[in-house]
């Protein structure tokens, strides 16, 4: 009995420190690699594996798992302290900075509130145009600030806007079929759905009562009329079950629809902004990619990814009749108008725009048009203005101009004390600090890896990978990097990617962007999980979703995502980036290069 005690706490003391041990054990195990082999190559491989390991695992935190380099590399001779250092700050830290501030605006004088309920009050009652409504919303507001941001502004409308679809119908039940928002309920099942829709992690499962009915014999018919409209025990807990449902479905769209709307813009998510700069980095004669091209190759991939989402969240926790597609919709019940006048009501709250909310709206709308103007492809653009100079300007640099703005702006006329539009100290609560060490590791990883000679010695061992169809090795990439991902920071995954499988393509003759597009878009598709990335956590955190219901939603959205991505590349991204034929700026790999 003793010992048996001992091993139990033992194995319990094992267990409380197992973060300590595999952060202690990894760097031993891979000893090997830099006492025994001995290369710069394998020097690298060495920190690379690390990284990688401490990224996956979360051990220690991602940004200082990113510092690893500023270490190691100094210390196995690979490159300099000072050269390392240059790394971790560059034109991605500008661009997020400056795309940070405008995000930081718009939280702060609440025009994300208006962006997200408008589109909600447009498209009516119906569970399904009311779950499209909130993904939209969501989408747009997630293709110009970080995912995450854009789940905690929209989530709590849609709590909000839940609660008072619930109350509402509370208030106008009267016993008749709703086939349209079927969240008809009576007390019980009403005070349910509300501990749903609070911070409970487990929705209770209705308990089946019975009503007891006592009809006068005087009035018989008007009695069995009563009788007819009283909600039997089956008809509540089904309509417990489709509140329950609904939520589901809602607060899961919210999340997929952050990630889907991030891949839409370069700036939109992390994984294509670290992907933007690694290509200028890696291939700086490529001028292939910019806002405009960019947006469009991913918005179609974007709106036709949300749709079939849509369908198919509906299909899985509302219902699958699909009529409402087709149907026009006669006149409304007055259920239906109760509900439309509390989200009218909602949007009303925010009263007039206000001259803050214009002001973000201009400088997002101009911000907005120089990106697509600043290099269109097909006409010259205003950077063109700056003959000498216009590689010099970036979107980094347009950013960075408005942003600077926000910060001496007045917010108020000359009646108040002077305020600027935004403080440093709002600036700072919303700058993701971690994602930019995060990324400035990433790129220090790749530089070593550039200057050991370990992106060559990659590059030689996949050259079998050329003997398969080019559509065969991308999505070979595109399902490894989406089953990473399911389990890895999204920046951390397209990270480690990206400096691997830049000389693949070039060892295999394909044009680079044709196999880091897609796997960078791919990061991004990562449902399976609250841990997958923080907008699933956020959602998840709300309480009305199980992790199962995730995954079982997850799966098909995954399949969805890398489908309608295959077909973007291999249709009209072909000709979009000329991604059939090898370009002059890829440098041309020999394989018989010692």
């Amino acid at each position: 009995m003793g010992d048996r005690r001992m091993l139990k706490k033992l194995s319990q003391a094992l267990w409380n420190y197992h973060s300590l041990l595999l952060i202690i054990l990894t760097p031993l195990l891979l000893l090997p690699l830099p006492l025994v082999i001995g290369t710069k190559e394998a020097q690298c491989g060495f920190v690379l594996l690390l990284m990688a390991i401490y990224w996956i695992t979360e051990v220690i935190p991602l940004s200082m798992t990113a510092m690893l380099p500023a270490i190691l590399f100094p210390l196995c001779g690979i490159m300099s302290s000072s050269s390392v250092a240059k790394e971790y700050f560059n034109n991605f830290h500008f661009l997020l900075v400056g795309v940070i501030c405008l995000a930081t605006s718009i939280e702060k004088w609440g025009l994300h509130r208006r962006v997200a309920l408008r589109p909600v009050t447009l498209v009516g009652v119906n569970p399904a145009w009311l779950l499209l409504g909130f993904m939209s919303g969501c989408a747009f507001l997630s293709m110009w600030v970080q995912n995450t941001s854009a789940v905690t502004m929209v989530m709590p409308i849609v709590d909000a806007v839940l609660k008072q679809i619930l109350k509402a119908n509370e208030e106008g039940y009267s016993g008749e079929d709703n086939p349209t928002l079927e969240l008809d309920e009576i007390n019980n099942c009403t005070a349910k759905n509300k501990e749903t829709l609070s911070d409970s992690t487990q929705p209770d499962v209705p308990r089946e009562t019975f009503t007891s009915v006592q009809i006068p014999a005087e009035s018989q018919p008007a009695a069995d009329e009563a009788a007819e409209n009283v909600p039997t025990a089956s008809h509540r807990d089904t309509g417990c079950r489709q509140g329950r449902m609904l939520c589901k479905a809602m607060c899961i769209g919210i999340a997929y629809s952050s990630n889907i709307g991030g891949i839409t813009t370069l700036p939109g998510t992390s994984p294509n902004l670290i992907f933007a700069e690694h290509l200028n980095r890696v291939y700086p004669d490529c001028n292939s990619i910019n806002f405009g091209n960019w947006l469009l190759l991913c918005l179609p991939i974007s709106v036709i990814t949300l749709l079939l989402t849509w369908l198919w969240l509906y299909w899985i926790f509302i219902g699958s009749d699909f009529k409402f597609l087709w149907q026009c919709r006669g006149e409304q019940s007055e259920r239906e108008r109760a509900v439309k006048k509390v989200l009218e009501d909602e949007y009303k709250k925010l009263g007039a725009i206000s001259s803050q909310e214009i002001f973000t709206g201009v400088v997002f709308v101009v911000m907005i048009l120089l990106w697509l103007t600043r290099s269109p492809g097909f006409i010259p653009g205003w950077g063109s203005l700056f003959p000498h100079k216009s590689n010099y300007i970036t979107d980094a640099t347009v950013a960075l101009v408005l942003g600077v703005l926000l910060f001496f702006v007045p917010a108020h006329g000359p009646s108040r004390k002077y305020e600027s539009m935004i403080s440093w100290k709002e600036f700072q609560a919303s700058m993701p600090w971690q994602v930019a060490l995060l990324v400035g590791g990433g790129f220090a990883l790749a530089k070593g890896a550039e200057e050991s000679g370990l992106s060559l010695w990659v590059a030689r061992l996949m050259t079998p990978l050329g003997d398969l169809p080019v559509l065969a090795t991308v999505t070979i990439a595109c399902l490894i990097v989406t089953t990473l991902t399911e389990v890895t920071s999204n920046a951390a995954t397209i990270t480690i990617f990206l400096p691997i499988l830049s000389p693949l393509a070039e060892a295999i003759h394909v044009n680079p962007l044709y196999i880091l597009i897609p796997a960078t878009l791919c990061t991004s598709f990562s449902f399976l999980l609250p841990v997958s990335n923080p907008p699933n956590a956020v959602v998840y955190a709300y309480g009305h979703i199980t992790i199962m219901d995730m995954v079982k939603a997850g799966l098909g959205v995954n399949m969805i995502g890398v489908l309608a991505l295959l077909l973007a590349i291999a249709t009209w991204g072909i000709p979009l980036f000329s991604l059939d034929t090898y370009p002059e700026w890829a440098p041309t790999f020999n394989s018989t290069t010692p």
